[in-house]
């Protein structure tokens, strides 16, 4: 990594991110405020000392602060890249564990409503929460840049973008810091005009790049990756005869088939007024899908960590069971919240 101590790089670090704030050289009184490290100020002023014999950081001006050199710079910037990358890639490895533990978790939930209610199931897989947690831009050459977007639920989106021209250290710091300032822990539609003139404004000649990491940060919140919807039981339907019939059996079961009809349950439930015990009833005519008007459908809302939202759903007879269908639907939120947690 470098060939510096723990409490001499943490002062380093303390310097350089005073001198991005202020601009202004950085004191030892100051950098006593920066650090966890408990250090008298003639402490720090002697390993300011060493910083500065080793090239880290200049002193500017007889009996001033001190400030950046390009080797502190350097070595500040290659640190936090290697961080910022080794957490993207412990996500994306997390990420793909947990993506193949959601599916099976998912698909036996739907069997399990299934078996239990003999009736049809579905559950739809979560979708993740629409704020940023960070953003990192990473060189990929003189000409190209890497962004990637973490939102809620850890989820990841890589984008290449175009670079006009080469970017140095120092103002992919910059870019770095003035994003993940402003951009940290909002919602997409609370990024306005107003911010993204300002950060453009102290982006300066690289304002253009902020434009393009912001269409690159809602192209990443909107997650158009298709919905995935698992269900199960879909033979049940031939056991009620009022559903059997063959004209309306063969619609219901086209429309289980064609999971995307069944986005508009998702969508429906997801976005409703849940009443106080999160479970909603469409029956009949109510359901919000054309072609199950003689069903009813109960639903409700799961939620797992950090925004991740989705629905799993009962379709049966307008005569269904009732309170064993709502109580099992209440009985399976809490279990699969239980087994998600004991997994991860």
């Amino acid at each position: 990594m470098h060939d510096l101590s723990e409490r001499k790089y943490k002062i380093l670090e303390a310097i350089i991110r005073n001198y991005l704030e202020t601009g202004e050289p950085v004191g030892s009184r100051t950098i006593s405020k920066y650090t966890d490290l408990n250090l008298s100020s003639a402490t720090i002023r002697n390993e300011m000392a060493d910083l500065e014999e080793l090239g880290y950081i200049l002193q500017p001006h007889t009996s001033a602060g001190r400030i950046p050199s390009d080797k502190g710079y350097r070595l500040y910037v290659d640190q936090m890249l290697a961080d910022k990358e080794k957490e993207v890639e412990e996500l994306k490895e997390m990420l793909l564990e947990k993506s193949d533990q959601m599916d099976r978790l998912l698909e036996q939930t739907a069997k399990a409503l299934a078996t239990t209610t003999e009736y049809t199931a579905m559950v739809s897989a979560p979708k993740g929460g629409n704020r940023i947690k960070f953003v990192q831009l990473s060189r990929v050459d003189a000409g190209h840049m890497l962004v990637v977007v973490v939102s809620e639920g850890n989820m990841i989106k890589n984008t290449i973008i175009d670079l006009d021209s080469d970017l140095s250290d120092e103002n992919l710091l910059k870019l770095n810091i003035l994003l993940n300032t402003h951009l940290n822990g909002l919602a997409m539609e609370e990024i306005n005009l107003a911010m993204i003139t300002a950060m453009k404004q102290q982006a300066g000649v690289h304002s253009d790049i902020i434009s393009e990491v912001i269409d690159a940060v809602a192209a990443a919140i909107k997650n158009d990756e298709e919905l995935k919807i698992y269900t199960s039981g879909t033979h049940n339907i031939f056991k009620y005869p009022e559903l059997s019939d063959n004209s309306k059996a063969s619609e219901i079961i086209t429309s289980l088939e064609e999971k995307t009809v069944l986005r508009e349950i998702v969508t429906e439930t997801l976005s409703g007024d849940k009443p106080e015990s999160g479970i909603q009833v469409y029956i009949g005519e109510e359901t919000p899908v054309a072609g199950m008007e003689d069903c009813s459908v109960v639903a409700a809302t799961y939620e797992l960590e950090e925004g991740m939202k989705g629905t799993i759903g009962i379709i049966g007879p307008k005569r269904m069971d009732y309170d064993k269908v709502i109580g099992t639907v209440k009985s399976m939120l809490h279990q699969l919240d239980d087994v998600y947690h004991r997994r991860n």
